[in-house]
């Protein structure tokens, strides 16, 4: 690894925070379900795929650069890194690459590694009312826990999706800050560098993503055939006026030698940029839970949905079109009958359809968003995608419907929603205690 570049000491000895954060998810893929399958019991989920990309992606992306990341933060003590792991990806890990699990642990030991919160299923629950979304956060919570020892006190939402009502039920959940999308169509005239807080929680911190900075490395680090320098990524740093105070870049973590290979350099360009900005007399590099004691900005409302996602920036990757909003009502509107059922097996195949990776596919957009889409996609076409997931829900409705059928059990059976309300409790902090005093939310119009 070459040298370091160093910055310019400032005149004013107050640095500027950033913070860096990784998001860290590989959906479970469906398989290619054609209607005449459904009588014959097809098998929902393509795992010969999933196993074969997250072996792929453990072992060109997570393990080179956890232990890059490992060799840098004992070099430099200022490296302060944040990961956020879906509930799906760590389930894969655990079955297919539990070499990779291992190394997100030991960075987890190191201290330098702070974990957000997030939906289990890395789901769209956050735009539907009920205690879906709560549920799904409180089971993350505990895999986190169960894994890693950790309670997170900052959120994250699946793709950055945020509102003002989101960021009410966050607040419910006892969650002190939250990340979402640093757009104009938020900010106005605002800047993306400071903290701000929820118009009605002044507890709720939340953290804007400096998209461009942080696309011009996920997006934009080969461009018109040239590689992105760390010289010239510095220098758009040292450009940031000196009060803006906080500086978030997020990303996947699959950039680094998934979508950005190896042989490109990427692995190279971040650990110089790290232990130039850790080696700083400018910069410090901070956990998102130390930004909560730090004075927050003014109140920002955001009323309408904010994501990370296409130029558009809002919900349209996932609900733009009428294929992917009938998907996402039809899965949804299973939620009553396959929650009173009792059947475990049938209500994780129904969380697992809530991916919001699933609606992605069937994104008819085209340009750049168009191409992004399709490159993720292991389908020909948004519409053999949107078939594929109609043909599961039309096959899983079956199995409930004849579940329902069945003999009734006994009746000191419970309903798998109590069960789970009873089983999560037993090793729940007080934050997240009592589902039934989180009040419902008046969540607006998906599509708003």
């Amino acid at each position: 690894m070459s040298k370091p570049f160093t910055m310019n000491l400032r005149e004013n000895n107050e640095k500027q925070n950033i913070i860096l954060y990784f998001q860290v998810h590989q959906p479970r893929r469906l398989n290619v379900v054609n209607f005449f399958d459904i009588p014959n019991e097809p098998p929902y989920f393509n795992d010969d795929l999933n196993e074969s990309i997250l072996r792929r992606v453990a072992r060109e992306s997570y393990v080179p650069t956890n232990e890059l990341l490992l060799r840098l933060i004992e070099q430099y003590p200022g490296i302060k890194l944040t990961l956020s792991l879906s509930g799906v990806v760590l389930e894969q890990l655990q079955s297919y690459a539990p070499e990779a699990l291992d190394s997100f642990r030991r960075l987890a030991k190191t201290g330098a590694v702070e974990f957000l919160a997030e939906t289990y299923y890395h789901s769209l629950a956050s735009l539907t009312n009920g205690e879906e979304f709560e549920v799904q956060v409180l089971q993350h919570a505990e895999k986190m826990y169960e894994l890693f020892g950790v309670r997170p006190v900052v959120f994250r939402n699946t793709e950055l999706i945020y509102n003002n009502e989101i960021g009410k039920r966050v607040a419910a959940l006892g969650f002190r800050g939250i990340f979402t999308e640093g757009h104009e169509k938020v900010l106005g005239d605002k800047s993306p560098h400071q903290l701000y807080r929820h118009p009605d929680h002044d507890d709720l911190k939340i953290f804007l993503r400096n998209y461009r900075l942080s696309d011009d490395i996920a997006f934009r680090f080969i461009e018109k055939g040239s590689v992105l320098k760390v010289s010239k990524y510095l220098s758009w740093l040292n450009a940031m006026p000196s009060d803006e105070k906080f500086i978030n870049l997020a990303m996947d973590y699959e950039t680094f030698g998934e979508h950005q290979k190896a042989s490109t350099g990427i692995l190279n360009f971040l650990g110089e940029l790290l232990g130039a900005v850790a080696g700083s007399d400018r910069f410090r590099m901070i956990h998102p839970s130390e930004a909560l004691d730090l004075s927050a900005g003014s109140k920002l409302s955001v009323e309408k949905y904010v994501s990370w996602a296409d130029v558009e920036r809002d919900t349209s990757a996932w609900l733009g079109n009428e294929m992917q909003k009938d998907a996402f009502n039809s899965i949804m509107k299973l939620e009553s009958e396959v929650k009173n059922l009792g059947d475990e097996k049938l209500l994780k195949y129904w969380r697992y359809l809530q991916t919001s990776d699933h609606f992605y596919y069937m994104s008819v957009k085209s340009d750049n968003d168009g191409s992004v889409h399709a490159y993720f996609s292991p389908f020909p076409s948004s519409y053999e995608a949107f078939i594929s997931f109609m043909n599961v829900v039309t096959h899983l409705t079956f199995r409930i419907q004849e579940a329902k059928s069945k003999p009734s059990r006994d009746d000191h059976d419970q309903s798998s929603t109590e069960v789970e309300r009873q089983s999560t409790r037993a090793n729940t902090p007080v934050w997240v205690m009592n589902l039934e005093a989180v009040p419902q939310a008046n969540v607006p119009d998906i599509h708003g």
